[in-house]
């Protein structure tokens, strides 16, 4: 096993995790849904190592974690209340939320682009990784770009060397490829699912049956 490879149960493991990312690393992290590639959204540096590690394009944006609902306030415009997305069916859990972006977030994170996706993984790892952080984590699927997503690490076993730390959980319990079902809230009143992720049937009647919101076909 590669020296970069630690265990998710390892003892002091959130204190060398904030450690690598205030130092513009980029580790290899479990969630609820598939394995991820992080870094701190405030380092330029280690967003543009995410782009590069993944073989992605740089049109292609980001999404990013928090450890609490608030946060969500913080970096977007979220178009419903705290009590709706901090129910237990949306957050945490597996789904990534489209709202219009605050100006607090960097310029250099997803350029040009009006919109954040927000997660908060329902996974105690990363929400305690978030919270001691206090900032927001750049979050990506832990693949060369365009690959299937991994619910194991040696799935992306060959990027291994270019990660500061892979966090191992074994195979995830989603034993699900196909990561977080993406809505898109940016409308009041309306959402848009832009990908039928783990559980999108359940989100989707929560989004109407609750949150009264009337769902669109198109991209909004």
């Amino acid at each position: 096993m590669a020296v970069n490879v630690v265990s998710v149960n390892e003892t002091d493991l959130i204190d060398r995790c904030i450690t690598i990312l205030q130092n513009n690393g980029v580790i290899a992290v479990p969630t609820d849904t598939i394995y991820g590639f992080a870094a701190l959204v405030s380092s330029e540096e280690a967003v543009r190592r995410i782009y590069e590690i993944k073989g992605r394009s740089f049109t292609k944006p980001l999404a990013m974690a928090v450890g609490y609902v608030a946060d969500v306030f913080t970096w977007s415009k979220p178009t419903l209340t705290t009590e709706q997305l901090s129910s237990g069916d949306l957050l945490p859990g597996p789904v990534t939320l489209m709202f219009e972006r605050q100006a607090s977030l960097p310029s250099y994170f997803n350029p040009n682009v009006s919109n954040v996706a927000i997660r908060i993984p329902n996974c105690q790892f990363m929400i305690e990784l978030a919270q001691r952080l206090k900032q927001p984590i750049a979050l990506t699927s832990a693949n060369y770009s365009n690959d299937p997503s991994s619910i194991s690490i040696e799935e992306f076993q060959p990027l291994w060397s270019q990660l500061d730390l892979i966090v191992d959980a074994g195979v995830l319990a989603s034993n699900d490829r196909r990561g977080s079902t993406i809505v898109n809230l940016t409308q009041k009143d309306y959402f848009h699912v832009q990908r039928q992720g783990i559980d999108h049937e359940r989100i989707t009647q929560y989004l109407k049956d609750h949150c009264h919101l009337q769902e669109q076909t198109t991209v909004l």
